[in-house]
């Protein structure tokens, strides 16, 4: 009962009283210290109260927990140096990560709490110590990777073709060779070698991402943009595209082209990811993922409807044309792509001034140009546009978190003695078991006095307003300009002892 009070108090709104409830509580508790503490205690979702309140944003909160587990070192003049317990906070002994929580709640408000004392620090070290020579490593590799399967793809095993053209249209030269054509010579023998790495990396691909979407759930896995989840979806759709590949090799059968050309855009498209590292590129890939997954998918029902509608009329309009002349549009799918063509402006209307078009087709086109290019178009740059102002009012948070989740992913999949343990046993200091992160803090004398100075004026000047509302209240309708103009000598008064204030401050500094 007592646990479940803890995480009702979390969820208040009223932080002041929830704070003063929570220590009281805490006061009864026999096992302050043990393993049976009711602030050790989960609930049904695996988070204690100190989770919780990060989970939920409540700063406040944290804070508090956070001043109840700190221990003051030493202190000398304006210089004290502080333990914080980092225990719950750290990532590396976790499996439900404090960090991994944060940053990936919908919440904004927890987002602010990667800026307090001492999750700030613990994450600037993790990250300028490993996470960031590890993720730049980490980036390199996959590029030179990247490169390999490209040139395996550019240099595949290909001869010329044999058998008679069927159509006028058929423009094939070469077609795929067979598996026991496919390594003869020396240069195929190198391409093996390249080939292998590719397999063997699409295999490490899906071993490394498989658990974590078994861990935490492929819906908020793939959700998260923070987490990189579109990332996801496509580093292990490249993956998947090899092996088909390599099962089409082995067994000859042609069309290979397919997934390979899958392969390369999608092996490419997640170079974008490594940019999180980068705090100028990191939260640009946020804007291409909010853009492609939210404005764009919304606009790609439009513009499907629109090209549905327009390609079939202008397939029947030509229907009875010989395709000779005008060969944009000969079948139902030539159509349709080149209907999406006209609709992006990449290409212009077709026309052939030797021969007589038909007259619906120049009806039909206008009406396109002015619904696709001139409506639907705009309207798809004033969406991007506005998710572009959102993202950017809240870029350097956003590549916080995208360092820390990056930061908790590399702490996940490296071995341990790649990556030692961040801060100080407590036994160092006689405090147990638990681990602390040791922070010097400078205590400016003159800033706290210039505070309290300020916050005196500010009480002066609240009480002078209040006084001025009451005399303005009590009054009728009648005596309205009197009072008005005793509230604005009372104002002026205010002005007048906050100006003194400051001039007192002026002479002391």
């Amino acid at each position: 009962i007592g646990n479940t009070v803890l995480h009702i108090l979390v969820l208040q709104p009223n932080k002041t009283f929830a704070c003063h409830m929570y220590s009281l509580l805490l006061s009864y508790d026999r096992n302050k210290e043990g393993p049976g503490s009711l602030e050790l205690i989960p609930n049904n979702e695996g988070l204690t109260p100190f989770k919780l309140a990060g989970v939920e944003g409540n700063t406040v909160m944290f804070q508090y927990l956070m001043q109840k587990r700190k221990q003051n070192l030493w202190s000398f003049g304006p210089l004290t140096t502080v333990l914080y317990d980092i225990t719950e906070i750290d990532s590396w002994a976790e499996d439900q990560s404090f960090l991994e929580l944060i940053v990936s709640t919908k919440k904004r408000e927890a987002r602010h709490i990667l800026d307090l004392t001492p999750v700030k620090e613990l994450v600037s070290l993790k990250w300028n110590m490993y996470g960031r020579p590890y993720f730049c490593f980490l980036a390199l590799f996959y590029i030179l990777y990247m490169v390999c399967f490209t040139m395996c793809c550019v240099y595949r095993p290909l001869k010329p073709r044999t058998g008679n053209r069927t159509s006028s249209r058929d423009n094939t030269v070469y077609v795929q060779k067979m598996l026991q054509e496919s390594y003869v010579a020396y240069e195929d023998e190198l391409r093996l070698v390249g080939e292998l790495i590719t397999v063997i990396g699409a295999v490490v691909i899906l071993v490394l991402e498989i658990p974590d979407i078994l861990r935490v759930g492929a819906a908020k896995y793939f959700g998260q943009t923070i987490l990189g989840g579109p990332f996801h979806i496509i580093v292990i759709t490249y993956a998947c595209m090899i092996l088909v590949t390599m099962v089409m090799r082995l067994t000859s059968t042609t069309g290979e082209v397919v997934p390979m050309s899958f392969a390369l855009v999608l092996g490419w498209c997640n170079v974008m990811y490594f940019a999180r590292g980068f705090q100028m590129l990191g939260p640009f890939t946020i804007m291409i993922q909010k853009m492609i997954f939210g404005d764009l998918m919304r606009f790609c029902w439009l513009m499907a409807v629109v090209i549905l509608g327009f390609a079939s009329a202008f397939y029947i309009i030509f229907q009875t044309e010989n395709p000779e002349n005008l060969g944009q549009f000969y079948n139902y799918p030539m159509s349709l792509f080149t209907t999406f063509e006209l609709f992006l402006t990449i290409i212009d209307g077709p026309a052939n001034y030797d021969v007589d078009l038909p007259f619906m087709y120049s009806v039909v086109y206008f009406a396109f140009a002015i619904i696709a290019t001139l409506l639907m178009l705009n309207l798809l740059i004033a969406m991007m546009g506005d998710t572009h102002w959102r993202v950017a009012h809240e870029q350097d948070e956003l590549w916080r978190a995208q360092v820390v989740a990056t930061t908790v992913m590399l702490e996940r999949k490296l071995p341990r003695c790649l990556w030692p343990r961040s801060g100080i046993c407590g036994r160092e200091f006689g405090l147990g078991d638990r681990w602390y992160l040791r922070i010097e803090d400078r205590v400016d004398p003159n800033k706290h006095k210039m505070m309290r100075y300020t916050e005196a004026f500010k009480a002066q000047d609240r009480d002078n307003y209040e006084k001025g509302s009451e005399k303005l209240e009590t009054n009728g309708d009648t005596l309205c300009k009197k009072d008005l103009s005793a509230l604005s000598l009372s104002r002026s008064t205010s002005r007048t002892s906050s100006h003194r204030g400051w001039e007192i401050l002026r002479r002391n500094t």
